[in-house]
């Protein structure tokens, strides 16, 4: 874990993880897809958003560190070898249990099902409560789900799933799946996701931040969102044109954005704190 999260300088989870604040988390609710790409691409992440999700509670937000789990096609032989020396570690019953298990406050469970659709879901309403009375949160999950009805009851089990269906798999007999690997990096369709990444999950698309750009893409996102506000404001009071806003600011609005953020930083969806810093850094 340490080799693939060099960049990481915080507090780790016993497992490795990279451990990103729970104020980051937070305050990472507001930040946009669009806010977080650009910074994730302009540092050379090409490959961090993913879409085409059936989505429980759509309108609301998903937010956390990644736990990730790898399904592959089940074999017999694989499946047992698995099996054995998981029990032997000490962990109980099926294989799909091992990762939730594992799940800490804060944490999405992210698992590569590789797709898998009939006869595939690991996942149904029972596992669902004990992943979201573990982590307090939803799943990101490359395969279908059953008992949707049952996930939908959960008022915060925000979740973005391949697909549905009512069936489900029976590893003992028909060995559909095999579980290969916990907390270790997976393929999420053209994403890989890390252990530790934090997951965005809004809009239908799923953001994958890699840890150590979390508080650059959230602090980049409340700078945007404070500039917006004060260049739509002074748009409607007609003070300034649009090519005058939607251009690099003059000096002149600059000092006007500095002033502003004092005279309203109580009435600001950014905390005074944060704001502080941002006068802090500036030149006007």
């Amino acid at each position: 874990m340490q080799l693939y999260t060099q960049k990481w300088e915080g507090e780790r989870f016993a497992d490795g993880r990279p451990k990103v604040s729970d104020d980051l988390l937070h305050r990472m609710n507001k930040v946009t897809h669009e806010e977080a790409w650009a910074v994730m691409k302009n540092e050379g992440y090409r490959h961090q958003y993913e879409e085409g999700w059936l989505c429980i509670h759509p309108d609301s937000v998903l937010v956390g560190r990644a736990y990730t789990a790898m399904f592959m096609p089940g074999r017999p032989d694989v499946y047992e070898a698995v099996l054995k020396q998981g029990h032997a570690a000490g962990h109980i019953k099926g294989q799909n249990s091992w990762p939730v298990d594992a799940l800490q406050p804060g944490d999405v469970y992210v698992a590569d099902q590789f797709g898998a659709h009939a006869d595939g879901p690991t996942i149904g309403d029972n596992l669902a409560n004990a992943i979201y009375t573990n982590s307090g949160n939803g799943i990101v999950y490359n395969g279908a789900i059953r008992d949707i009805e049952g996930l939908k009851e959960l008022p915060h089990f925000t979740s973005f799933v391949r697909s549905y269906h009512p069936s489900h798999h029976n590893p003992s007999h028909d060995h559909n799946t095999s579980l290969i690997g916990m907390n270790v990096p997976i393929n999420l369709g053209r994403v890989m996701v890390v252990p530790g990444d934090v997951i965005l999950g809004k809009e239908g698309g799923v953001s994958v931040i890699p840890a150590h750009l979390v508080e650059q893409v959230v602090k980049t996102s409340e700078i945007v969102r404070l500039r917006d506000m004060f260049g739509h404001e002074r748009l409607r009071e007609k003070k300034y044109t649009a090519g005058q806003i939607d251009t690099r600011w003059s000096d002149d609005i600059e000092k006007d954005f500095s002033q502003w953020l004092e005279a309203y930083i109580d009435q600001l969806p950014v905390s005074r704190e944060q704001i502080q810093e941002i006068l802090k850094n500036r030149t006007w």
